[in-house]
């Protein structure tokens, strides 16, 4: 930042130093030339041709350098064949007319035809009464006080500006020092976070500072959620695979002639609960997606022709708004519709009707089948993981409506179970956030 502002600042006074250089040479250049046009006009004015034809003064300047030699201030006045009239000053020089002046008005030109004096020129081509010839004044001054004003000015110029540009450079680097001083105690806060001297980040900082603060106490705090939803996790698949790892281990010691069929039960159950878990954890890991988005009609369709292949006899209907979409990960859809078709399939009596209502803020997906449904009073009960109300020997572990149920309120969704008015069965109703519009 120091080196940006220093290089814009430098910048603007050559721009600024170099446009105002040009002003004020000019103005000293023209006031120089004033004076030279003033004396030209005098010597005009003062000029008439005498008995012989030549050009003379009726009245002398009353600029004393004019009588002066090599005094820095000369006249000339020449014309065609007419000796030409010149001051003392230029002793045995004379000044070169301009050639290319060929009409009347007034000119001004530098010249450096005395050697180791440049002059400053003013010209003016006159006829004078009583004089067919066409008469050139000249007025000649030493640009040497021209050029030492112009110098000093421009030392003066650039001792201003450097030290304008210092002064600025060195309030840029104040103002920028202590505009970022705060970052820097919001570092020392952080790594004083790091080292577990602190959980939180509770200085007072400026406002410009504290969304920034905020927002890394807001991390801080997910970080900890999340941590503690890992470690709770970790701490509920711990006990879910111990009761399984202890019947195995009891059966192995004691030599148990079912071991086989006992080892394959409790794996099983080990699996579906390692795939529960698993489901929750990928779909903690990909709710913070804010893209998320997934059409549910689209998500029906293979489960639909998935079911029927696996349950004979089983009809599965899809009705409803085939556009609307959900802010879900397709994969995280796919297995909340999956587990609740399959149930309505597995305990069902052959018939499933799923029904898709789109009504911003949410899409509801209502699961219906012709089964003996579930008693009132047991309906939440039966989100527990491993809970199991079919007493029917079919195979599964209890573990599909936890795995729904987890899985949507990580989303912000719910599930909930009724009585299905149409088919007589369970009705279950999945409620998720709908995804905004496109475009």
């Amino acid at each position: 930042m120091i080196g940006i502002a220093a290089l814009w600042i430098a910048l603007l006074l050559l721009a600024g130093g170099f446009a105002l250089d040009r002003l004020l040479s000019r103005s000293i250049v023209d006031n120089f030339d004033s004076q030279l046009e003033y004396i030209l006009n005098a010597m005009v004015a003062a000029s008439e041709i005498g008995p012989d034809g030549e050009v003379r003064f009726n009245r002398p300047l009353a600029d004393q350098r004019f009588l002066e030699i090599y005094s820095g201030r000369y006249f000339q006045i020449s014309g065609d064949g007419a000796d030409t009239f010149a001051s003392r000053s230029l002793w045995d020089r004379r000044l070169r007319p301009d050639v290319q002046h060929d009409d009347l008005d007034v000119h001004f030109r530098d010249s450096s035809e005395f050697e180791g004096e440049p002059l400053r020129i003013v010209e003016r081509d006159i006829i004078l009464p009583d004089s067919d010839t066409r008469w050139r004044f000249q007025v000649a001054e030493s640009r040497e006080d021209l050029d030492t004003q112009i110098e000093e000015l421009r030392t003066t110029l650039i001792r201003s500006f450097a030290v304008l540009g210092l002064g600025l450079l060195l309030m840029a680097a104040i103002q920028t020092v202590y505009g970022l001083w705060p970052l820097r105690r919001v570092r020392r806060a952080v790594v004083s976070i790091r080292t577990a001297e602190k959980k939180r980040i509770d200085e007072h900082f400026p406002r410009e500072i504290t969304p920034l603060v905020d927002e890394i106490n807001e991390l801080l705090a997910h970080n900890e959620a999340q941590a503690e939803e890992a470690r709770r996790h970790a701490g509920n698949l711990a006990h879910a695979l111990k009761t399984p790892l202890t019947v195995i281990t009891n059966a192995a010691t004691a030599r148990e002639s079912d071991l086989d069929d006992i080892v394959c039960r409790e794996a099983t159950v080990m699996r579906r609960q390692v795939d529960h878990h698993l489901a929750r954890a990928r779909a903690i890991g990909r709710r913070a997606s804010a893209q998320a988005r997934a059409n549910v009609a689209e998500s029906l369709d293979p489960i639909e022709r998935a079911v029927t292949r696996l349950y004979e006899g089983v009809t599965v209907d899809v009705a409803g708004d085939r556009d609307a979409c959900v802010r879900v990960e397709k994969q995280d859809l796919d297995e909340m519709l999956g587990n609740l078709v399959e149930n309505a399939a597995k305990y069902g009596g052959g018939r499933v009707f799923v029904t898709i209502e789109a009504s911003a803020p949410v899409v509801d997906i209502l699961v219906e089948d012709d089964g003996p449904g579930i008693p009132k009073e047991q309906r939440d009960a039966i989100f527990a993981r491993g809970a199991r109300l079919d007493t029917t020997g079919k195979q599964g572990s209890g573990l599909g409506l936890a795995i729904v149920r987890d899985v949507a309120q990580i989303y912000g969704g719910s599930v909930a179970l009724d009585e299905s008015e149409d088919l007589g069965g369970l009705l279950a109703r999945l409620s998720l956030p709908a995804a905004l519009e496109v475009g």
